[in-house]
């Protein structure tokens, strides 16, 4: 693939997605993606600055930015002055331009939301329920659903499709107390589950791809587009972004760090998830007398309860360092990210501890830094909704392979 001479390689790998645009013939529709994107991220606000960023012409940015002015996308912000000659016209994105809807469906919660193009939740809500099975789940959308659309400054015809987050085998997982009906799941077609009231496109993700992607496209990501995502939920999940892209692996399963076997003399347990997990934590306080209903109560326990949590996250600590030097030598992350379902202040501590441990393992050449993800709890939920956006709106891969 050719491209301008003046593309800005090293800009491309410090802002997120790939911006770097192409001269192809019939490639219009990406380089529109390319533009968008410039402009969401905030890299870009007037078009020479775009076509600097992106390695277009200022001719093809002018035409480009018109459609989208067109189109709603984006929006004139004002104009920028203090420079020489006349004060240039910014561009912004239109939060209203377009909304997505993002689903998480986990075993201990269902989680939905209504996301605007600015990655703003204009709409949310969250079912604390264990094990919820397919119908009750359809329910669930679609009360939601039809909710959403009465949301102030939302038109229908602007919500482009629904994305979906939900663990890869979930209903095959062994966890404490699941029912036996829940294997519904096994068989269940969720695209078609979610199609009966509308007719959107539908798409279905592991739930730590769409958080990755998520803290991809609204999070640190943007800044920092190589990274490894730890994602804590009722499992354990990861994902891998290099460059931008989020890396799928052969058969699609990469960043399965809940299925890494453990050796520990501390607990005696198979994988790494038996352990490190909202389940493991809730097991583990059952087992020290301790009960919680929500994630959230976690912050509201007894002193001596809080002293177990304290006790789990160093075990969880311990657990995860080898695989986090794993993921450092092999990968070579600009960041460890936590996110999922535990409360922030949790998170912080983990992401401490971790580091502390990583820190006395000797001969590391070089250790990624840990830290708490930006979209922490919500992270699947508003990954699943940029699915959508992704597949119409912005630059990816696959967008540049259909090109």
């Amino acid at each position: 693939m050719s491209q301008s001479p003046k593309s800005p390689a090293r800009k491309t790998s410090q802002a997120g997605p790939s911006l770097s645009g192409t001269n192809l013939e019939r490639a219009g529709d990406y380089n529109q993606r390319v533009t968008l994107q410039s402009i969401r991220i905030g890299g870009a606000k007037t078009k020479p600055e775009i076509a600097a960023l992106t390695g277009l012409t200022v001719p093809a940015i002018t035409n480009i930015t018109k459609r989208l002015l067109d189109d709603g996308l984006i929006v004139e912000a004002g104009k920028l002055h203090g420079g020489r000659g006349q004060p240039a016209m910014t561009l912004a994105v239109n939060p209203d331009g377009c909304f997505s809807i993002g689903l998480n469906i986990d075993r201990d919660h269902v989680t939905i939301l209504l996301l605007d193009f600015a990655g703003q939740v204009r709409a949310r809500s969250t079912w604390e329920v264990a094990f919820a099975g397919p119908d009750a789940v359809a329910e669930f959308f679609e009360t939601n659903w039809k909710s959403f659309l009465k949301t102030k400054g939302v038109e229908a015809e602007r919500i482009i499709g629904v994305g979906v987050a939900m663990p890869d085998d979930m209903a095959r997982v062994d966890l404490p107390h699941r029912p036996a009906e829940y294997g519904a799941w096994n068989t269940t077609d969720v695209r078609e589950l979610l199609s009966r009231r509308h007719d959107l496109p539908v798409t279905v993700e592991n739930d730590a791809a769409a958080a990755a992607l998520g803290e991809l496209h609204f999070g640190h990501g943007m800044n920092a587009p190589s990274f490894f995502y730890v994602l804590v939920t009722s499992g354990l999940g990861g994902g891998l972004v290099v460059e931008g892209e989020y890396f799928r692996g052969a058969q699609g399963r990469s960043g399965e760090l809940g299925f890494l076997p453990v050796s520990s003399p501390r607990i005696d347990v198979a994988t790494l998830q038996e352990a490190v997990s909202l389940s493991a934590l809730a097991q583990f306080l059952e087992n020290n007398g301790f009960s919680i209903a929500a994630p959230g109560d976690l912050e509201t326990l007894s002193p001596k309860g809080l002293d177990a949590v304290e006790a789990w996250i160093d075990l969880a600590a311990d657990l995860l360092a080898r695989p986090m030097v794993a993921v450092s030598c092999l990968i070579n992350p600009q960041a460890v990210y936590i996110g999922g379902r535990l409360p922030e202040s949790l998170v912080d501590r983990l992401a401490a501890a971790l580091e502390t441990k990583l820190a006395a393992i000797p001969g590391v050449p070089a250790l990624a830094p840990v830290q708490r993800a930006a979209l922490a709890a919500d992270a699947p939920a508003m990954g699943a909704a940029i699915l959508p956006i992704i597949e119409r709106l912005l630059p990816s891969r696959a967008a540049l392979q259909k090109t």
